[in-house]
């Protein structure tokens, strides 16, 4: 790629940004689809000021991990009627000067369980409080899955089941509940830690869904231990791609090479092994 006057920024912002792969899994889109544009990771203390950059250099769009997902939505010119009923969003859009937050987490994560299970009538616990536990918990609320909510802060777990109209229990309470599917949200067995695991391993039913957002490594100890144990397991890669593909077909109206993207992140997923 050859890049000049032309070139149109986007990037992620976050703090820390070292582990984040949408970089890499951007990059593959724009160049499969012939696109004039370049991904960066931008690691910030200054929200503010990242926002204002956004503006003054005329970044079309930007990512937003953790810990800005929520406490972005102020320095935003306008939100989306999703992103808004969730009180979270991961995407924004730079629309003439204007920014416009967006919730694509939601939608990767549904499209990742639907290629596995199907959702009606099921029954599911959520392990986590944060905005992306937020924006997945409100898409499973919006299809009529049964949720409860185990966190290991009381206060944050009981906000956030106020916010669903769901029910809260402890981490300790894992044993004793039964349900369809298991979601982990949290970012606990990401790399490089990656042998910690919230889910004691005989709170793991055979037949049970169980998904971890968590995408590096893609196989997390909580999907082995599931695997193991004859669970349907779904990886964090799949949700990273689908709520990738919805952000690049907002920023640029074109369909997202989906192949291309994935084949990209396991790459870069392998690399970081070595």
């Amino acid at each position: 790629m050859i890049i000049d006057q032309n070139t149109q920024l986007y990037g992620v912002v976050g703090n820390p940004i070292g582990h984040s792969l949408s970089p890499a899994m951007h990059n593959a889109a724009f160049s499969e689809t012939g696109l004039n544009a370049v991904y960066l990771a931008f690691e910030t203390r200054d929200l503010k000021a990242c926002l204002k950059g956004m503006k003054g250099l005329g970044i079309k769009g930007m990512s937003v991990t953790i810990p800005y997902k929520s406490n972005v939505i102020p320095l935003l010119d306008e939100l989306d009627d999703l992103a808004g009923r969730i009180g979270a969003i991961n995407t924004i859009v730079n629309k003439g000067g204007r920014l416009i937050g967006y919730n694509t987490d939601a939608v990767g994560a549904l499209k990742a369980l639907e290629e596995k299970t199907e959702l009606s009538g099921k029954s599911c616990i959520m392990i986590g409080a944060g905005g992306a536990a937020m924006a997945i918990g409100y898409i499973l609320k919006e299809k009529g899955i049964e949720l409860t909510v185990a966190n290991r802060s009381i206060d944050r777990g009981e906000s956030l089941c106020k916010a669903l109209g769901c029910r809260f229990i402890g981490l300790e309470g894992l044993d004793s509940e039964k349900a369809d599917i298991l979601i982990n949200t949290t970012p606990v067995g990401m790399a490089p830690e990656k042998e910690l695991c919230l889910v004691p391993e005989h709170a793991l039913k055979d037949g049970m869904v169980v998904m971890d957002i968590v995408y590096n490594p893609i196989e997390t100890r909580l999907l082995a231990m599931a695997r193991s144990r004859g669970c349907l397991t779904v990886s964090g890669l799949a949700m990273f791609i689908h709520q990738g593909a919805e952000q690049f077909r907002m920023w640029t109206g074109i369909e997202p090479p989906i192949k291309a993207m994935t084949g990209a992140v396991e790459k870069a997923l392998c690399i970081s092994k070595i």
